[in-house]
């Protein structure tokens, strides 16, 4: 669609959408999984109660926020930071009148990793002819066709409503299937191991505000109520009795005749409580490709497993999240015409801004290839030119194979001392 109809749109009524309502963890509703197997839905804001999730979600959605959004333009050969469009300031300083730009790309990856989608609509000004806002639609308030294409948003918190074509609506998608146009959660394929976390934290609430005390049950191992003809009715009432009793929060229930105790309930040790406790939290990682040492895991490792915790993380989760969300902006934003001579992206150079011995690593050695000069860095660090900064500076330790002067080798020197020969 042209930039022309994208500003003089004309509104359809939305289509009939479920309204957006807070959902209590008593209303959340079971997926069938596994030929019938029952396992809870978590929604994001039940999830986010795992330590583990909540870490993982607020360091992805934190490293990406972070980092400055380059809009550019080439102009002689290379691209240039265009600043002073209106686009650059709503990517980098506030893309709508109540949000940040870290708020905005932070509930981006927010919604990505807990929903599978997150859908940004871009609001043209017709006095401007420009983009005058970017709006990131609420949870639960857009409805996606996947045959015909079109969105359907009704969010009247942002004040976005009607129909909507795919070239209208920037959609971060998560994990995609083959067959499918909408992107899957991460919460959808975790439920097993989210389940298993959130048992073990209820656990751990339990045992600690009972004191530790066990569930068990005490009665006689060799009589029962009753005999003869009526010992079955009878072990079907006792029966009766306990499970009502265990119903009712009773922990310890007694039987007549000579009592003998017998533990229901397993201790932490019986379970290995703690060590399920930590293969969680490795396993929630798996899923959103966190090493297990950036959310605390005490996990031993050294500098150079850390090192390479850091550069696998950054390059097999971090990187492709951020090139997911270029190449949407980069097709919704921009005509197919401006391929090339526009371009989106996020300033991965950011990653490195607190540690500053890697930064001045990396500078020290693209001066020594001739990438940048002295001056280029020093306005990158808002710092004074200096006089023969601008000179593109190479490292001397290599030279041509020209340049040696490579020749036939000399003759061998007679020695002026033959006496000093050794002698046979």
């Amino acid at each position: 669609m042209s930039l022309f109809s994208r500003i003089f749109r004309r509104e359809d009524p939305p289509a009939p959408t479920p309204k957006q309502e807070a959902r209590t963890d008593s209303e959340v509703p079971l997926t069938p999984r596994n030929g019938g197997t029952l396992w809870p839905f978590y929604s994001g804001n039940t999830a986010l109660c795992v330590a583990t999730v909540f870490r993982c979600v607020k360091l992805l959605s934190d490293a990406v926020a972070a980092l400055p959004v380059q809009v550019m333009r080439r102009k002689g050969g290379i691209y240039v930071d265009d600043l002073d469009s209106r686009l650059s300031f709503l990517m980098n300083v506030q893309p709508d009148g109540y949000m940040s730009a870290f708020d905005f790309w932070s509930q981006v990856v927010q919604q990505v990793l807990l929903e599978g989608n997150a859908y940004i609509v871009p609001v043209y000004s017709a006095a401007k002819m420009d983009i005058d806002r970017m709006v990131l639609c609420g949870r639960w308030t857009v409805a996606f066709d996947t045959v015909s294409g079109v969105y359907h948003i009704h969010d009247t918190v942002n004040g976005i409503s009607g129909q909507y074509t795919e070239d209208e609506v920037i959609h971060v998608k998560g994990m995609v299937l083959s067959d499918q146009r909408l992107g899957v959660s991460v919460l959808d394929y975790a439920r097993l191991t989210m389940s298993i976390a959130s048992v073990g934290d209820a656990e751990t609430y339990d045992r600690f505000k009972n004191g530790g005390n066990v569930r068990g049950l005490v009665g006689n191992d060799t009589s029962v109520r009753g005999f003869g003809e009526y010992q079955d009715k009878e072990l079907q009432k006792t029966a009766a009795d306990l499970d009502a009793q265990f119903h009712k929060g009773q922990h310890i229930v007694s039987l007549p005749g000579q009592v003998d105790f017998k533990q229901l309930s397993l201790s932490s040790t019986d379970m290995q409580f703690l060590e399920s406790r930590k293969f969680t939290v490795r396993e929630i990682c798996r899923f959103f490709g966190v090493p297990p040492s950036f959310v605390f895991d005490d996990t031993s490792n050294n500098y150079k497993s850390a090192e390479m915790a850091n550069v696998a993380f950054l390059s097999n989760t971090l990187n492709p999240l951020l090139r997911n969300i270029e190449a949407e902006l980069q097709r919704k934003l921009f005509l197919p015409q401006q391929y090339g001579r526009r371009k989106i992206q996020f300033d991965r150079r950011g990653l490195y801004a607190c540690d500053l011995d890697s930064r001045v690593k990396y500078q020290t050695a693209t001066i020594a290839a001739g990438l940048y000069t002295v001056n280029e860095w020093r306005q990158e660090e808002n710092k004074p030119t200096v006089e023969g900064g601008d000179k593109v500076l190479v490292s001397a330790n290599l030279k041509g194979i020209d340049d040696l002067g490579v020749g036939p080798a000399p003759e061998p020197a007679e020695p002026k001392n033959p006496d000093n020969d050794e002698k046979e």
